[in-house]
């Protein structure tokens, strides 16, 4: 068992990296370790997902914050960074069994750049707090290019049979090595597999160079939790995305 462990889900948008995300956070809640997940992503799906309402992202926070500097309801001998982690840990949504910070967007011009600095500094200050973080990324390849994942220890990548969310795969692995960015572990989950198309697809996963470490097969249950607005906590276990992501785990010896 290892300590302090962050696992980041990656993949293009739409390949259902927020599907394998919350399984890791079903299955991972269920360990009774701390557990903190991460939103990254700024169209903000997990929440959803894990039936969570948030009221203020990080996005939110920083603006207000940005506010009351400019109207001067701040002191200028305050530490703004200060006042920033305090508002920061005050948005975090505690639940009974993990803890979820939705980093959201910066209101103002849309940059999410200023986002992204902050949680680069919010996995250095608390990830010791917490025995397990799950980031769910932003779509694409942006996290690697601004380094909010350097810190990663397990990169999961993740992609259905599209030849563009392919390519992201393949890129994800190519691009964290062009930038000297050294993850413990990288491995690639196949999603949303057609019965009797495994073979086929597996030849063009092999492609992206990263290791399969798990299949998943189109899976009706997945369609009806998202169709009726459920939380995907209530999966059932012998589903079978939540089986075979809870071989991964396995495999990973989380």
């Amino acid at each position: 068992m290892c300590d302090n462990l962050i696992i980041a889900v990656s993949g293009k948008g739409g390949t259902g990296k927020t599907v394998v995300s919350s399984i890791l956070v079903k299955l991972l809640s269920e360990t009774g370790k701390d557990l903190l997940v991460i939103d990254a992503d700024p169209d903000s799906n997990i929440p959803e997902s894990l039936g969570i309402e948030v009221d203020k992202s990080v996005g939110d926070v920083r603006e207000d914050l940005k506010k009351d500097v400019n109207q001067g309801n701040i002191s200028s001998g305050m530490n703004k960074w200060d006042i920033l982690d305090y508002k920061i840990m005050e948005s975090i949504v505690e639940t009974q069994n993990f803890d979820l910070l939705m980093m959201g967007r910066s209101e103002g011009s849309g940059c999410y750049c200023a986002v992204n600095n902050m949680l680069r500094r919010i996995i250095e200050n608390i990830s010791s707090n917490y025995d397990y973080i799950v980031i769910d990324t932003e779509a694409g390849l942006e996290h690697l290019s601004r380094r909010t994942t350097q810190s990663v220890d397990i990169m999961l990548v993740v992609s259905d049979s599209s030849r563009r969310g392919l390519h992201t795969a393949s890129r994800v692995g190519k691009l964290s090595k062009e930038l000297k960015i050294s993850f413990e572990q990288i491995y690639f989950i196949l999603n949303r597999v057609k019965m009797g198309n495994e073979e086929e697809l597996s030849k063009k996963a092999k492609e992206t160079g990263l290791d399969i470490i798990g299949l998943i097969h189109d899976d009706e249950v997945i369609s009806e939790f998202d169709l009726e607005g459920r939380s995907l906590m209530e999966l059932p276990n012998d589903s079978e995305p939540v089986k075979v992501v809870k071989d991964i785990i396995d495999k990973l010896k989380i």
